[in-house]
Parts: structure tokens; C-alpha cells; sequence
């Protein structure tokens, strides 16, 4: 882990979660966010992570995640960056469709969706901007 202002690079290694885990923790704290606003970003940013370690480098010690956050005003963005191929975010079936119900995966980036204010990919999918307003 190398950490510096307002950013954080992982290894693709889900033992780096907690580490994640504590930075919300950490900006929750300082801006005295409601639990409203921490279980959103603990959600959806944590989603995000396990994305990019599982999916994005394929749990790939080699590989980095990386974590960038700002706040302005009343405003928290995180990007969160892999060193993987990317997808295509446009054909994400809806897990919530009778035809996916049974599937046991899609439902992070459904979540993502929900829990941020706005949510935003790079153009191959490899990195996700996650906004949330307080």
C-alpha cells in the first residue's frame, strides 16, 4: 500500500478491502458525515474496489488499484482506477429483471449506481467515478 494525499494505491489483493474500509472511516469522521452518507460510500466504494481487484486485474498481486478522492464544498468524489482491459459498462444486464434474478452476479454496479449520485466510467471501464453530494 502507498498512500499520499488523497490517494491510495492498492495491490489486487482482497486483503486490501480493510485498508479501504479505514479510509472511509477516516473521511467520515473528519467531515462528520450521517451514517446515511458513510453506509452509501462504505457500499458503493468498497463495490467499486472488490470490482477492480476481482474483475478489472483478476486478483493479479502484480497489478495496482487506485484510489483518488476529493472533496469540495459538499461534494466527495472517488475514482477508483485497475490495470485490467476494462469492460463494456453499457451491456450490464439488470440483476433486478426475472431473467437474472437467479444469477449470482451484476449486482454491484446495480448497486454503485444507486447508492452514488452520479456514476461515471472511463472510456474502456477500467476506472469508475463514484459522486456523492452531503
Amino acid at each position: 500500500m502507498i498512500k499520499s494525499d488523497n490517494l491510495l494505491k492498492l495491490k489486487s489483493n482482497l486483503d486490501s478491502i480493510p485498508i479501504v474500509e479505514q479510509l472511509i472511516d477516516e473521511i467520515s469522521t473528519v467531515n462528520e458525515f450521517s451514517s446515511e452518507i458513510y453506509g452509501k460510500l462504505t457500499l458503493a466504494v468498497i463495490e467499486a474496489v472488490n470490482n477492480a481487484i476481482i474483475h478489472g486485474n483478476e486478483l493479479d498481486e502484480d497489478k495496482s488499484v487506485f484510489i483518488e478522492y476529493q472533496i469540495n464544498n459538499n461534494e466527495l468524489v472517488f475514482n477508483i482506477k485497475d490495470e485490467g482491459v476494462g469492460f463494456d459498462y453499457s451491456e450490464i444486464p439488470d440483476p433486478t429483471s426475472p431473467l437474472n434474478l437467479e444469477k449470482t452476479n451484476g449486482r454491484g454496479l446495480y448497486l454503485m449506481n444507486h447508492l452514488a449520485d452520479k456514476i461515471a466510467f472511463n472510456k474502456n471501464g477500467s476506472e469508475v467515478e463514484l459522486k456523492f453530494i452531503f
